[in-house]
Order: structure tokens, then sequence, then C-alpha cells
């Protein structure tokens, strides 16, 4: 049986409790005035006859239980699409981290894993859900359960391994690599290739101590000021440096090159804001000449007309005549 009909046999469940009560209710009182008549006098009896209660005979709204709310929510979360059911479970298997059964479930997160097939069969399947045959259990990328198990799981990967595979694995296994860290034991650098931190085991057999003098002794060796001298260094060694100082200067003295890069030039692409221009259409400007001088008599023309005391139709119709006549033949 659905939620709805569920819900709607809990209604009239509702609606006839309430009426059987309020016919209870009004037989009760009807037999309370029989069993007490009214006495015969005539202001006693005014005083005492019943009057028409509109509170009897109307029936109050029917109220429902405060359990709707919660049913509504249930429905709601039962009408999801199934992504969003499986994880809800899967959120509470993590936050769990102990088997449960589907009833379970159900009754935590209000999803029926019974009822919805592909529920079930995606949960069944998933690389982060484990199913014995009667409860669920959340699955991580690396069995461990305590310090311990963490440090040998990290030992066996002295190229490193991202924390990010290890934080499912069981509730405070990021207050155990702080522990770690602390204790010595691993180490925990930043990749700045994908930006995620790496676990890296601290192997005790290749720790050792220096001596605090030979720490004085590198810190107090000053390297040169100038990259010139790094290459003279570097060539008494025997090593030949990449770069050439000297012969840079020289050009640049030479040349009056600028030992730094210049700025590159940004290129302008075409994109859809560009504005283009009528420069691939060159016959559309042929006779722009000869159009800017029509356009010149014909304002001359006007401005002889404008110019005049009395003007007359007749002069106006002749200068505008004139000017069309100028413009097609010049054209």
């Amino acid at each position: 049986m659905s939620l709805q009909e569920n819900l709607a046999r809990f209604r009239k469940q509702q609606e006839k409790c309430q009426s059987t009560l309020s016919s209870i209710a009004s037989e009760k009182q009807a037999s309370t005035k029989s069993s007490n008549p009214p006495k015969h006098n005539s202001n006693v009896q005014k005083s005492t006859l019943p009057t028409a209660s509109p509170s009897i005979n109307a029936r109050p709204p029917v109220k429902f239980s405060n359990d709707t709310e919660r049913l509504q929510i249930i429905n709601s979360i039962r009408k999801a699409p199934a992504g969003a059911q499986i994880k809800r479970v899967i959120d509470l298997l993590l936050e769990r981290r102990e088997a449960l059964t589907p009833e379970q479930i159900n009754q935590v997160c209000h999803v029926d894993v019974y009822a919805n097939k592909t529920v079930f069969e995606s949960l069944k399947n998933n690389p982060k859900v484990s199913y014995d045959g009667q409860c669920f259990s959340y699955k991580s990328k690396h069995e461990v359960k305590n310090k311990d198990q963490l440090l040998v799981l990290i030992r066996r990967y002295p190229e490193g391994m991202p924390i990010i595979d290890l934080k499912d694995s069981y509730i405070n296994v990021m207050e155990d690599l702080q522990a770690l860290k602390a204790d010595r034991k691993v180490w925990l650098l930043s990749n700045f290739d994908s930006q995620e931190d790496i676990v890296y085991p601290d192997d005790p057999r290749v720790s050792f101590k220096v001596d605090d003098d030979l720490k004085q002794f590198f810190r107090s060796i000053e390297l040169p000021r100038d990259f010139l001298d790094v290459e003279k260094e570097l060539q008494k060694t025997g090593i030949k440096p990449l770069t050439n100082t000297a012969q840079r200067r020289a050009a640049a003295q030479i040349q009056g090159v600028s030992s730094k890069n210049k700025p590159k030039k940004k290129k302008h692409e075409i994109s859809k804001r560009t504005k283009l221009t009528n420069a691939h259409l060159p016959e559309l400007f042929q006779n722009l000449d000869k159009v800017a001088n029509c356009l010149a008599d014909i304002a001359a023309y006007l401005l002889f007309f404008l110019c005049l005391d009395t003007p007359s139709s007749f002069l106006w119709k002749t200068c505008i005549y004139i000017g069309c006549f100028t413009f097609v033949d010049k054209m």
C-alpha cells in the first residue's frame, strides 16, 4: 500500500473518531437535561429554557496528527531520484561505519531499499558499499582500522600515497596521521602538480644526526652576488653552465639590446565582438568623391535660397531641381 493511501485512510479514521466523540457529547448533554426537569415557576422557566447552541450542532474542524509533517518528508525522499537516495544511504554508512540492515536504513534515512529495485541493485554493485546478503556497510579503499595498521600501509608505499585515499578509512584517520607526523614516522608534503597532500614513510634506517659545527660551516658559505661569478665557479669544477652571461652582456652593449625580454604584443584575434569594416568591398567606394561633390553643391544651393529676403515657391523648386540634376549628372 502506498503512502498516499495510508495517509487518506488515516484521515478518514480521524474524521470518524471526531464524529463519534461529538455524538457521545450530545447524547450525554441530552440525558443530563432529562434527569433534571425544570420547575413550574414562570420566571425560572424563562431562564432555564434550552437555547440553540451553534457549538453543539456545528462540527469542529478536524485536527490531524503532528506526524503529518514527518510523513510528508518521507514521501518526498522516496519520490526523489534513485541517485539521490543512493547518496543518502552511502552518507549514512560513511557516518555510522557499521553494518546496517535495510530495515535500519529505512528507519534512519527513510530509504526503502527493498521497495526500490534500482536502489538495491546499485548499492550492491557500488564500489563504496559492501553487502553480505543481510547488511550494508561502507567499504573504504584501504582496509585499516587504527594507527598501527595505517603506519604499516604507508610504509608499503615509499614513493608516497595521496591522503585523499586514506580519508575514508576510519573516523579518526586524520588525527592519527598528525600523530604519526609528530612522532616523525611519516612526512606530509604538498604536491604542487595536483594540489594534494602526499604522505611519505620516514625510514628509520636512514635517520642520522648532523653536527652543529657542520651546520654552522654550511650556513657561513656566501654565495656570489653576480651570476657571472657563479658561471666561473662552475667552470672551475668542470661543469659547463647552460647560460653565458658575458656574451649576452656584450651583445647588449654593442647592439643596444636590453637584457630583459621585451613584452610580447598581444595578438588581436577576430571574435564576435570585433567590428569589421567594408574594406573587402572596394566597389562600394568608387563613386564616393562624386557623391561628396554633389552634396556640397546641393548645400550651396540651399544656403543661397535661405539667404534671400523673399523666398518663393518657384525659387525653392528651382534650387531643388538644379541640385538633383547636378547629382544625377555627376553620378
